[in-house]
């Protein structure tokens, strides 16, 4: 692990976007680099939680499992984003494990050193405060579309969700390595349905292989559908 510095903004398409390792690096926030591996394993349910982290490149899933050891993805996230906040709300142990579903780059920061940071730095907090209050949002336009929408509407937003349609710059054309089974995991319905529509999707022109799952944005289109 090693530390590197940068500009704390950067421009991109013409927006200016938040260099969370560069900021760090000149607010002499203690943050290290972590390169983990394909199906790496961060951190466990029921782990103590220890460190926030924050994605730079690649992929992470959340999954939680039940008493009866039933798995269930409950979120896939990509760069740009933190992920085991709770730490910062005093939970005593992990909610969910974090697992890497491509080789990626992480920041991980203390949470002592966190909670510091977040007091002393307004760009960090204010960069942090809309990241969170940006993704409840997301989580109840999760929870209404899993209550009102197809599963084909599901799987369409949720590929568009992976693929970043809608954030700064332009969307991830290829998806980090996604099993049909995680899709279903994460939209509640099974892998032949989940087959099913993405060949449906492919004869559409939505969606194509080649070296990868690459997403067309006109896949929009089954979400705005009535």
């Amino acid at each position: 692990m090693s530390r590197v510095s940068g500009a704390t903004i950067r421009k991109s398409q013409g927006k200016r976007t938040f260099d969370a390792q560069a900021f760090f690096d000149s607010a002499s926030v203690s943050s290290k680099v972590a390169e983990v591996r394909r199906s790496e394993t961060i951190f466990r349910q029921g782990d103590p939680p220890k460190h926030i982290f924050y994605i730079q490149e690649g992929g992470v899933k959340l999954s939680v499992l039940n008493n009866v050891g039933k798995e269930a993805v409950v979120g896939v996230l990509g760069p740009g984003e933190f992920f085991g906040e709770g730490c910062l709300t005093g939970l005593p142990l992990r909610m969910a494990t974090a697992t890497a579903i491509t080789p990626s780059t992480l920041l991980g920061i203390e949470k002592e050193e966190m909670i510091r940071a977040l007091h002393a730095e307004h760009t960090l907090s204010d960069r942090f405060i809309s990241y969170m209050l940006a993704r409840s949002i997301r989580l109840e336009e999760d929870l209404v579309d899993q209550l009102f929408n197809s599963s084909e509407k599901r799987l369409a937003r949720t590929l568009l969700l992976l693929a970043q349609y809608g954030k700064p710059g332009k969307p991830q054309k290829m998806l980090p390595n996604v099993t049909q089974g995680m899709l279903a995991e994460m939209i509640g319905t099974t892998r032949s349905r989940v087959n099913f529509f993405m060949n449906k999707f492919k004869k559409l022109g939505f969606i194509k292989y080649n070296g990868g799952l690459h997403i067309n944005n006109s896949l929009l289109s089954v979400v705005l559908h009535e």
